[in-house]
């Protein structure tokens, strides 16, 4: 808090109206907050910071294995291969080591079954991005329908890797834990409080900033190789927009990066001014899991950095027919994807549509330049905030100043009265 400055700068740039400023320094509610992480990105102050777990936190467990996100692979400068930060983990205390793209590969796999044999409600929705699936719960839940009900690759991974370690070990599963290197602090929430099933798989969040030094260092001491099995091409990719619509092999499917021109194709697809589309992949970042805000390297130079590598690596498809890993039952979530009623004004709807007409009747004598300078993102917020109690109409300071003439004027008005 003491590096806030109260800018704005974070309240303008959130996606869901989730930040206001209030005494000077921005505060979250937590109900529209979907961890995309825009504000992170874009303090200038380094106020917003994302809490993920430190890399002690593996002593937890006896067998602690790592799950590293394929963004990985593009944020060491001089290094054109997996191997070596692979086996870096390994030196960081790791026990094993199961790439995410295995898994990804897996439920790309699973997708474009499914899409064949199922009828579902067009266009289907990626679930893999966190960030665009709190997105559509808080901001667009009459699309919930058209999102595939699948797990990430993440938590497939999760699970086959404890699975895979006990078994070929004979150890105890509980004393397994596995622990994902991310790119992004949506990872962890869907972690902390995950959609759609009950618990997660994964037991920690370890952000790539965080052990970038660490890595970099184990990785000057060479390596021997590796008896793990490998990631193709297809997997890596989905570290890069399109990665996961091309793994799919979906015909008419579309990539877009960046939340805003997310949120514009969900409008569309809304609206339904999509009716030719199969298969819709949203990342919430630009560039994708490149651009996540726990990072290291530039999304572009990573981005390029991971064309690179893919292109010198040989691309195996999963085994058509091949059920692989997980049976159809575990690819799928346990339970449906719900709402978000954060943007609800009350459980009554009478008492609802009274107070969206107090909104309007305070909307309708605001100036309408959502400035920010009241603390709420724009008019309509701060109408909202104070038909809901939480802030007052002379917050705006165009309403504050024209309060503050009138009161000149009636002062000076009294005055002449008591000369006269």
């Amino acid at each position: 808090m003491d590096k806030c400055k109260g800018c704005t700068t974070c309240l303008k740039r959130c996606p869901t109206e989730a930040i206001r400023i209030r005494n000077n320094r921005a505060s979250i509610l937590n109900e529209r907050c979907i961890d995309c992480g825009e504000c992170i990105k874009v303090c200038a102050n380094h106020a917003k910071v994302a809490v993920t777990d430190p890399l002690e936190s593996i002593k937890r467990f006896k067998y602690p294995i790592a799950l590293p996100a394929p963004t990985l692979y593009a944020q060491f400068q001089g290094v054109h291969q997996p191997e070596p930060i692979i086996a870096s983990l390994f030196r960081l205390g790791f026990v094993d080591v199961f790439e995410v793209a295995r898994a990804a590969e897996i439920v790309s796999y699973a997708i474009s079954r499914t899409m064949r044999e199922e009828d579902r409600p067009k266009p289907v929705i990626s679930s893999a991005c966190p960030a665009i699936l709190r997105l559509i719960q808080v901001s667009f839940p009459a699309l919930l329908d058209n999102v595939i009900d699948f797990v990430s690759p993440m938590e497939a991974a999760a699970k086959i890797a404890k699975e895979e370690y006990a078994q070929k070990h004979g150890v105890d599963k509980a004393d397994v834990g596995v622990f994902f290197i991310t790119p992004c602090a949506a990872k962890m929430t869907a972690v902390k409080s995950p959609v759609g099933q009950e618990k997660s798989h994964v037991d920690g969040v370890i952000a790539i900033k965080d052990v970038y030094a660490q890595m970099r260092a184990a990785m000057k001491q060479g390596f021997s190789p590796l008896e793990i099995d490998r990631a193709s091409v297809v997997g890596i990719k989905w570290a890069i927009p399109g990665g996961e619509v091309e793994a799919v092999g979906i015909k008419s499917s579309l990539c877009v990066d960046g939340i805003d021109n997310v949120i514009n194709v969900l409008e569309a697809i809304e609206d339904a001014r999509f009716r030719n589309l199969t298969y819709f992949e949203g990342l919430a970042c630009v560039n994708g899991c490149l651009g996540g805000p726990l990072t290291f390297e530039n999304t572009y130079v990573a981005k390029n950095r991971l064309r690179k590598l893919t292109e010198r690596l040989p691309r195996i498809s999963a085994p058509e027919g091949e059920e692989r890993e997980l049976s159809p039952e575990e690819m799928h979530t346990q339970m449906l994807f719900q709402p978000n009623p954060a943007m609800k004004l009350d459980d009554d709807f009478a008492v609802a549509l009274r107070k969206m007409e107090q909104i309007e009747r305070v909307l309708a004598d605001l100036p309408g330049l959502d400035c920010g300078s009241c603390g709420s993102p724009s008019c309509r917020a701060l109408a909202e905030d104070v038909v809901l109690g939480h802030a007052v109409e002379l917050d705006c300071i165009f309403k504050l100043k024209q309060k503050i003439q009138q009161m000149s004027k009636q002062m000076v008005d009294i005055a002449e009265m008591t000369r006269k």
